[in-house]
């Protein structure tokens, strides 16, 4: 008689759930409800908020580390919750500015493998497994961001939010690259390659950012920004493409 052959995808150890992919992409799934509660709950209750991202590898010894203490004092003293990623360079200088200025400052951490440390200037402080579970938490709870020089990271929220307001998946709110040098190749690349040369993006996309290189003219268009409610989103994006500015604040 011949053996019966054992059914394929069953654990050797049906006790053992540690290895059953199964039960782990349940419990995965309570872990992720978990971080979007504690997320809503927590920064539901925040004033218009900025978020400012950049380099974690920025010195505060380097000028962009005080620019960016200086643009966390501007925002808070505007009016503005300050929100970064939590971790040392641009983000702490960011908070380090807004708690300076008596916040709102706050963190909205990762954990990664290599431990990043959470800087000490943050009043609101959470914590994050999943970065897909962050980036909705910086969306959904920012007016507007504000990047400065960084890596894979800070270009992953940049591009994060452009695309979510070309596509107008989310309201348009402005986005602010600090320093033009940084950013103006990148731009130059947007402008010759994608808009002219391949048209894979609309000459109006290049519309979706503003870059300066003061802070004070930043933390001016933000607040212009706010109170005008400039970006608020038309019925539809073919309605956004008539402006010139689409998703822009333009101050007068």
């Amino acid at each position: 008689m011949a053996k019966k052959r054992k059914p394929k995808g069953i654990p050797a150890n049906k006790a053992n759930k540690a290895f059953d992919p199964n039960a782990q992409d349940v419990w995965r799934i309570f872990r992720i409800m978990s971080e979007f509660v504690d997320g809503f709950e927590t920064l539901g209750q925040l004033p218009p908020a900025v978020s400012v991202f950049g380099s974690a590898r920025t010195k505060p010894q380097q000028p962009y580390y005080k620019q960016a203490v200086a643009m966390g004092e501007a925002l808070v003293k505007r009016g503005f919750a300050v929100i970064t990623g939590g971790g040392p360079g641009i983000m702490e200088a960011a908070n380090k500015g807004a708690y300076n200025a008596g916040g709102p400052s706050v963190g909205c951490n990762i954990l990664l493998p290599m431990d990043q440390m959470a800087n000490p200037y943050q009043q609101i402080s959470l914590s994050f497994h999943h970065f897909f579970v962050r980036k909705v938490m910086f969306i959904k709870y920012s007016h507007a961001f504000v990047c400065f020089p960084g890596g894979f990271g800070t270009m992953d929220e940049l591009f994060e939010a452009l695309t979510l307001i070309q596509t107008v998946k989310i309201e348009p709110f402005p986005v602010i690259l600090f320093d033009k040098k940084f950013w103006g190749g990148l731009v130059g690349w947007l402008r010759e390659t994608l808009a002219k040369q391949y048209r894979t993006i609309d000459k109006h996309d290049l519309d979706l950012f503003h870059l300066t290189d003061s802070v004070e003219e930043a933390a001016d268009y933000l607040e212009h920004c706010e109170a005008h409610k400039v970006w608020t989103r038309p019925p539809g994006y073919q309605e956004l493409m008539r402006f010139p500015a689409a998703g822009r604040c333009v101050v007068p």
